[in-house]
């Protein structure tokens, strides 16, 4: 087959090639230690002993953005969801005390728009860059017949390095522990299955309606802020020592990722008025007449990274991740768990409503 039948069919092969060329120079800015050649190869390699590793061990995380993406599409506005692909990605992998070393990108459409393939892929180079990592290779899938007009649809891969020895696993957790919460930039990416639902359904909005709990800013702003990338300073926090357990608050928000990092003898006990959350949860709460649990395990209710540490350090682990920009808050303890009674017990909830 001919390349002119085959784009009769729907599929150029030119309109490939010109965003490859679109987006070395944002590829370029991502270059680190380690990386071994450029785009345009079968594969891609990279060497940790260059990027200063002894005896590392691999770790690697595949996400998503799920349907935020339908609200970039529908405003036109694509500038930012490449950095929400980079951060579900790489937030995953610091919390077992990994590195980023590199990143991968699958990007899928019915017909390939150059233009905003290229604006969605120089976010994710954006994104790389806050995170340290190499964008080293990636996939554009035109796939007429499978998309709709305009859509597209992200997914996103990453492998990061820690020496052996060094991972956080969460073992050595106990009752008396400091629980620290970091501050979220918003929703990030996860519950807009739901968000969206709700943004449908109140009358008289649109995209560019202020937002009735920050008129400073439109609805569209609010929804599209882009996800928390936490790698550098999280990194120099566990370097600091005292980093006992870290929780990417994501899908299941508070109540199911706080727990993967916990012993099952112990659980940790929060006070729901101890943390700032922006204001479009309080909008989300009574939107969708939520309750507080149903909040906890939706949202990341104003906290995108929960960090579990010695008590002797807590404060000197909290000044430090200040230091780097981070909004940081005492939220609680860990505590002894007994049978099999809840590993995370919110304290005060209904401040999760407001």
């Amino acid at each position: 087959m001919n390349n002119s039948a085959y784009k009769d069919a729907g599929v150029d092969i030119d309109a490939g090639e010109e965003l490859v060329e679109r987006i070395k120079p944002a590829v370029k800015k991502t270059h680190r230690s380690g990386n071994m050649g450029g785009l345009g190869g079968f594969g891609a390699m990279f060497d940790p002993k260059a990027a200063g590793y002894n005896d590392p061990i691999l770790v690697s995380s595949t996400d998503g953005v799920g349907t935020k993406i339908k609200i970039a599409i529908e405003s036109g506005r694509h500038e930012t969801i490449g950095q929400d692909l980079v951060a579900m990605c790489v937030n995953d992998l610091i919390v077992q005390g990994a590195e980023p070393l590199f990143f991968l990108d699958y990007f899928a459409t019915g017909k390939l728009e150059v233009g905003v393939a290229q604006t969605v892929i120089e976010g994710i180079a954006k994104g790389c860059e806050m995170a340290g990592c190499a964008l080293i290779g990636g996939e554009t899938a035109e796939m007429p017949g499978m998309y709709g007009a305009g859509d597209y649809d992200l997914a996103g891969f990453t492998v990061g390095a820690v020496e052996r020895g060094e991972q956080i696993t969460g073992e050595s957790i106990k009752a008396g522990d400091i629980v620290l919460g970091l501050g979220s930039s918003g929703v990030h990416s996860n519950g807009y299955s739901l968000v969206r639902k709700l943004f449908s359904s109140t009358i008289g909005f649109t995209y560019e309606t202020p937002a009735p709990f920050n008129p400073s800013i439109t609805m569209l702003e609010a929804l599209l802020a882009p996800t928390k990338i936490y790698v550098k300073p999280v990194l120099k926090a566990i370097k600091a020592g005292g980093v006992k357990g870290l929780a990417h608050i994501t899908g299941g928000g508070l109540t199911e990722n706080i727990p993967r990092v916990l012993p099952d003898n112990v659980a940790v006990k929060l006070d729901a008025v101890l943390w700032k959350k922006a204001g479009i949860f309080g909008w989300l709460a009574k939107a969708g007449n939520m309750t507080a649990p149903d909040m906890a395990r939706t949202f990341n209710c104003g906290l995108g990274m929960v960090m579990i540490v010695e008590p002797a350090k807590a404060a000197a682990i909290k000044t430090l991740l200040e230091s780097d920009g981070e909004t940081v808050f005492t939220i609680g303890s860990v505590v002894s768990r007994q049978d099999d009674t809840p590993q995370v017990i919110i304290d005060n909830q209904d401040a999760l409503l407001s």
